[in-house]
């Protein structure tokens, strides 16, 4: 399957391109399918074993109850699920590259983790009727939309708590997917626990080590011991599998009322102010456009110089366009250059990519100006996508 480069509206008087020789970084994209690095989702229920029964049937406006009751050896529990959990999607692996079957219009959107994890919840907000697809890895979510298996995928980029995810700033710059859309999402992060758990009796939980470090202060004061898990959303379906009940998770209030779970506590967060910001990925560029507020991603390197990133930095100063967001990743191909600039002998640094948001659209002259003239500074330059900003949270 050839994968096609659009370019984004661009009047330099010079050329934009890439430069090729970037070490890992080339200009065309081999996708090894026998890698069992590459991971996917697909659903296959016949082979699928049930580890619940449902104790009632589900009938259409019947209305089931979430509670249950502790065994006396306190160990388990036996309820009625509202859902059978081996329904609910898998995560899939890139081992199985089976596409899902067509769901009429409805547009697929691919995100990290189990159903009921937070980027489920950041793709209904963008799409509140597309069909989501669950992965178990970022990488596998962008080789998803590649491989046409989805129509876009929804991953996180950054956190007001926890900063940057850098692993998906590298897959950014490994993959040739296009920014379309950015969601901010309020992250609400609840303790769960089996029905009829008290918080006194739940003595560890499980979450993804950022969730348990955004929760920190709390569960030391609760006293609870902290396990990492993959995901949110996949603590919860293990607690709720295991069925013991002095084991809790950091989760959503929707993965509670998937699971079964009971909500212990919600916003157990330290810091209230809690949004994750997301990107959604696409295999075409949108048009840009000037009729609402954009933001621009890009990714460059710098050649070597006195002053090379300040002027840089500069073109966007010069015409009045504001930088949201900056960051460094060292290059994994070429991660030293040697400089002999003395008689000291020679000096050796890290080589940089540089990531920018800026807010204007490529539709905008002065946008079109300002990589023109980081051109003269750049020795290699990529937009990543330029799209509308989320000012909703």
């Amino acid at each position: 399957m050839a994968l096609k480069c659009v370019p984004v509206p661009f009047c330099p008087q010079k050329p934009l391109v890439e430069i090729p020789d970037l070490g890992s970084y080339r200009g065309r994209i081999v996708l090894d399918l026998r890698s069992s690095k590459l991971k996917c989702f697909a659903l296959d229920y016949a082979s699928t074993q049930r580890a619940f029964v449902l104790v009632e049937d589900e009938k259409p406006g019947a209305k089931t109850s979430l509670t249950g009751k502790i065994d006396g050896d306190g160990s388990t529990v036996s309820r009625a699920f509202h859902k059978d959990l081996n329904l609910l999607p898998k995560p899939l692996s890139i081992t199985n590259l089976s596409p899902y079957p067509a769901n009429g219009s409805n547009v697929r959107i691919a995100y990290q983790g189990n159903p009921g994890a937070y980027g489920e919840d950041a793709a209904l907000k963008a799409y509140p009727d597309c069909e989501t697809v669950p992965c178990d890895q970022f990488e596998a979510a962008f080789n998803a939309v590649e491989l046409w298996l989805v129509d876009k995928a929804v991953l996180p980029i950054e956190n007001s708590v926890g900063g940057s995810i850098h692993r998906n700033y590298d897959l950014l710059l490994r993959h040739r997917l296009h920014i379309v859309r950015e969601v901010q999402l309020v992250v609400n992060h609840c303790l769960l626990a089996l029905p009829g758990v008290t918080m006194q009796e739940v003595k560890c939980v499980f979450s993804h080590p950022q969730a348990l470090a955004q929760c920190e202060m709390a569960l030391t004061n609760l006293g609870i011991i902290r396990v990492s898990a993959d995901d949110s959303a996949g603590a919860a379906l293990m607690v709720a599998l295991r069925g013991k009940k002095d084991m809790g998770a950091i989760a959503s209030a929707r993965a509670a009322a998937l699971y079964g779970l009971d909500i212990l506590k919600e916003k157990i967060q330290d810091e209230d102010d809690n949004v994750t910001r997301y990107l959604v990925l696409a295999r075409e560029p949108i048009i840009p456009r000037t009729d609402r507020v954009y933001k621009t991603s890009i990714v460059f390197t710098l050649e070597e110089g006195p002053g090379m990133l300040f002027k840089a930095l500069a073109v966007f100063s010069l015409r009045d366009i504001n930088l949201s967001k900056i960051e460094s990743r060292p290059q994994k191909g070429r991660p030293l250059r040697v400089v002999d600039g003395s008689n000291r002998g020679s000096a050796m640094y890290f080589d940089y990519l540089f990531y920018i948001d800026f807010e204007a659209s490529m539709a905008e002259l002065r946008a079109q100006n300002a990589l023109e003239h980081l051109l003269e500074y750049a020795g290699f330059l990529r937009v990543l996508g330029s799209y509308p900003m989320d000012i909703v949270v």
